[in-house]
């Protein structure tokens, strides 16, 4: 056997190598629908003076972890399935995007916690801070996720996070609440209906 054909065959089985597939989001969009219509959802009714329903403070912290934390973590494990078999290059970029989940959460806890202790901010509007902050850092990370993996699915719906959790805090009362729970909610519940076309047209 000489030298080139034994290149040659180096090269065809190197090219035989698979790389990563197209990255599943479904579980983490019900995730985060389920947190955000049902978790949100009972801020919105349990807020104020006269709320709709009165619930015990736990109950709508409870619904948005069980569907925050498993959402989260479908992500960051569909971030580590797309460095199998990928280059430097988009291991290196999903590194740093899946390490922007830690950074952007630690972010807003000192923010918020800066302006109550600098500010003396009311209760009511750290209420409001926090969820809608943490709607706002979500959006930039699927902003980021999208970019780097040229999803525009994923782009699209992080910048419409970002828009709606910003625009909502000009709303008072219940009212950014109700925008998270029935925009916010209802955009994770799309996207993932129209992420499993999109898998179907990628196989």
């Amino acid at each position: 056997m000489t030298d080139s054909t034994t290149t040659a065959e180096a090269v065809d089985t190197s090219a035989e190598v698979p790389g990563p597939g197209p990255i599943d989001s479904r579980g983490p969009y019900l995730s985060f629908a389920f947190a955000f219509v049902f978790g949100h959802g009972a801020f919105a009714v349990s807020a104020g003076v006269d709320p709709l329903l009165a619930l015990p403070s736990w109950v709508p912290f409870t619904l948005l972890a069980i569907g925050i934390v498993p959402g989260v973590a479908g992500s960051l494990i569909g971030a580590r399935f797309a460095q199998v078999g990928a280059g430097k290059d988009v291991v290196a970029s999903e590194k740093m995007v899946g390490s922007a989940w830690g950074t952007g959460f630690i972010a807003l806890i000192l923010a918020i916690s800066g302006l109550t202790s600098t500010v003396e901010l009311p209760t009511e509007i750290q209420n409001v801070l926090y969820p809608t902050g943490a709607a706002f850092v979500v959006g930039l990370i699927n902003i980021a996720e999208g970019a780097v993996r040229r999803n525009v699915l994923h782009h699209s719906l992080g910048s419409w996070l970002a828009l709606i959790s910003t625009a909502a805090l000009f709303l008072t009362g219940a009212g950014p609440f109700w925008v998270l729970a029935l925009a916010g909610g209802g955009a994770y519940a799309l996207a993932a209906v129209l992420e499993g076309r999109r898998l179907a047209r990628l196989r």
